[in-house]
């Protein structure tokens, strides 16, 4: 591990590191990344925003096995590694987190200011009126709709979505949103759909303004992350991934250090900043309501 750190080190010891996170820095709060050690891409097709718009049944499926993982995922709390990127930013080392993920575990670990590129499944908005509700709200609805509704899951994926038998979500009943009764969709960026320009523009300014841009644990498949990782090469800031599998932003990288997160950031953070203080009671994750 010491030789993995120490480069490592060297290159983020002198401040103006930007983030850019992905699921793998979640498997070990127990929520599968998509195509790392413990991927789902191979069994799991995501929902896609023109589906759900346009299909009532695949709606329903959605918003029933999202309610079932919704309750794995509001209970995932923080684990070291996103411990850790909260030290180094208050160290002073970090100054911008972007995350692909939509969990809230940056924000529950105590990390500041995350631009969430992808949104967040602990925050749900009308596509009729944009009234923004909380998840929680919506949860209390959907369980007096459906008292009956007894699935179990053993697995939730990446999206908060979990897989279950056509049967078990036949009778389920959705709602609606209670201003106007438009479609409810949780305010996240689904497969097919644009993240907000806005967004991606304050992304892009972090990545541009960062002496060092830092991938942790995300493949970079998709165009949504890769794209920082382009421009970052464009303007000359050096980019390290820390991800245990390949990516399809190696051929950027100034560094690659394929290593579990949880053991290299935090060993990251004690070697810069000085040995953590003792343990305390993890903080539960924020979409928990």
């Amino acid at each position: 591990m010491q030789e993995l750190i120490e480069p490592l080190a060297g290159l983020v010891a002198a401040g103006g590191v930007v983030v850019l996170s992905g699921a793998g820095l979640s498997t070990e709060s127990g929520i599968p990344d998509y195509r790392g050690p413990s991927g789902v891409a191979r069994r799991h097709t995501p929902m896609t925003y023109q589906t759900f718009l346009t299909d009532a049944v695949a709606r329903r499926r959605y918003w029933a096995r999202s309610h079932l993982g919704w309750r794995l995922i509001a209970g995932a709390a923080p684990n070291d590694g996103h411990r850790a990127v909260a030290r180094l930013q208050r160290g002073g080392l970090v100054t911008g987190i972007i995350t692909q993920n939509v969990d809230g575990l940056h924000g529950a670990a105590g990390s500041r200011d995350v631009t969430e590129l992808h949104g967040r499944l602990d925050e749900v908005v009308c596509l009729g009126c944009r009234r923004r509700t909380s998840r929680a709200e919506v949860d209390g609805r959907l369980r007096a709709a459906n008292p009956g509704f007894v699935a179990h899951a053993v697995e939730v994926n990446p999206d908060g979505d979990v897989d279950l038998a056509d049967a078990q979500v036949a009778a389920f009943r959705t709602v609606d949103c209670v201003a106007c009764g438009g479609l409810l969709k949780p305010d996240v960026v689904f497969f097919g759909e644009t993240v907000p320009a806005a967004r991606v523009q304050a992304c892009f300014a972090l990545v541009e303004q960062a002496r060092l841009l830092l991938v942790l644990g995300s493949s970079l498949t998709v165009m949504s992350g890769r794209r920082f990782v382009v421009r970052a090469a464009k303007r000359d800031v050096p980019v390290v991934i820390v991800n245990q599998g390949p990516t399809r932003g190696d051929g950027y990288a100034c560094l690659r250090v394929p290593a579990p997160l949880g053991r290299v950031l935090p060993a990251l953070a004690d070697r810069l900043l000085g040995a953590a203080p003792s343990a305390v009671p993890a903080v539960p994750s924020p979409v928990g309501g």
